[in-house]
């Protein structure tokens, strides 16, 4: 498909190739966004002729993991590798949201320099130019990889009403869909265009598959609040720990504590009485303004006494449920291997202006195991 010319045939042929697998798309089943992901870049891989097609997916901290990918067989996996939040700078992702796409003809290729009229009041911005150079560091990056053509993608969805702060809801960069090649590659604008549509399509449906599981998580957090209540109009505090159906029954935990009139009622788990009363004192002193604190690490949250909990105690929900009591819940901690994808990321390694980039050196795959967080 990526060999069709700039004609009429071809982009009527283009068009097709994009109807057959935007069909493809929307016949799959909901609520898998991974298989959405595998089934794009298949059809991406098909339309465009790259060897290598990622769906990279950016986290709340910004860092990206590769969560699909299809490639030419004797190439090297990236499916599951996890990149640092610098690998694509800022400036870069502010670029993805105005131009979708982004297509590197030869990395290598020497750059033709552009003349700017002098008369010019403001410098020439090349943003929205599809035949743009590409940096320097990002040529070195792609030469690193073995990489010598790509096409990129964004993949943008709605903005959480609670981020934009008003009912106009904004987009934000999910991440992208990423191609490479290892010889020069030119895929003509009609097959361009073709998978921009496709990547659209693809854009919506995930859209709404991200609306349709934070409406599930919020279903499940309000049939968690009115259980909770209604166990602590009918029983009181100390009866939701006394009763046969009692407060481990409705948060997923390892532990759970009641501190009232400087009483302990304690289940599963948890920290000793002196600890909790330590944990108690520190949320009135550090989160009095708040109604309670719910943290996957105890550590990263700031309090002190985290080291001393050991692995049985890390993460923890607490409500505060009068001026100085509270319940709390305790998760322990869990070990998750993650794979970076070159040598370890140093967090000193930031994208600030005026630090020069420096392109990845190495992409092998780099284990870590991310310790003191529960799950």
């Amino acid at each position: 498909p990526a060999d069709v010319p700039v004609t009429a045939a071809g982009a009527l042929k283009s068009y097709k190739l994009a109807a057959k697998a935007i069909s493809r798309l929307q016949s799959l089943p909901s609520g898998n966004i991974p298989l959405l992901c595998d089934v794009l870049v298949r059809e991406v891989s098909d339309l465009s002729g790259y060897e290598r097609v990622m769906a990279y997916k950016f986290h709340e901290d910004e860092h990206g993991e590769v969560i699909a990918e299809c490639r030419r067989s004797d190439l090297e996996p990236y499916l599951g590798l996890h990149y640092p939040a610098t690998d694509i700078p800022q400036a870069s992702r502010f670029l993805f949201m105005k131009n979708k796409v982004r297509m590197i003809y030869d990395c290598c290729a020497p750059p033709v320099k552009v003349i700017q009229d002098m008369r010019l009041g403001q410098p020439l911005s090349l943003c929205g130019s599809t035949l743009r150079a590409p940096h320097g560091c990002h040529a070195q990056y792609m030469s690193n990889m073995g990489s010598v053509a790509s096409l990129v993608m964004s993949v943008t969805i709605n903005e959480d009403d609670d981020e934009t702060g008003s009912d106009q809801k904004g987009r934000k960069l999910w991440g992208l869909v990423v191609c490479h090649h290892t010889s020069p590659r030119f895929v003509p604008f009609p097959l361009r265009y073709a998978c921009e549509f496709l990547l659209q399509v693809f854009g919506i449906q995930l859209n709404k598959e991200v609306e349709l599981a934070a409406q599930a998580r919020e279903k499940h957090i309000l049939r968690t609040q009115t259980v909770l209540c209604d166990m602590l109009l009918r029983d009181a505090p100390i009866g939701i720990f006394t009763q046969s159906r009692n407060v481990l029954d409705i948060v997923k935990c390892d532990g759970a504590a009641l501190y009232y009139k400087n009483q302990f009622w304690l289940l599963g788990t948890t920290p000793t009485e002196s600890q909790i009363r330590d944990i108690a004192v520190w949320l009135l002193e550090c989160h009095d303004g708040t109604t309670g604190l719910s943290t996957d690490s105890l550590t990263e949250a700031g309090y002190p006494g985290a080291s001393v909990l050991g692995d049985a105690v890390c993460g923890m929900a607490a409500i505060k449920i009068t001026s100085k009591d509270f319940i709390f819940w305790f998760r322990s901690h869990t070990a998750k291997e993650i794979k970076w994808g070159g040598a370890k990321h140093e967090p000193v390694d930031r994208d600030d202006e005026g630090r020069r980039m420096h392109p990845r050196a190495s992409f092998k795959a780099f284990l870590e195991v991310v310790k003191r967080r529960s799950l």
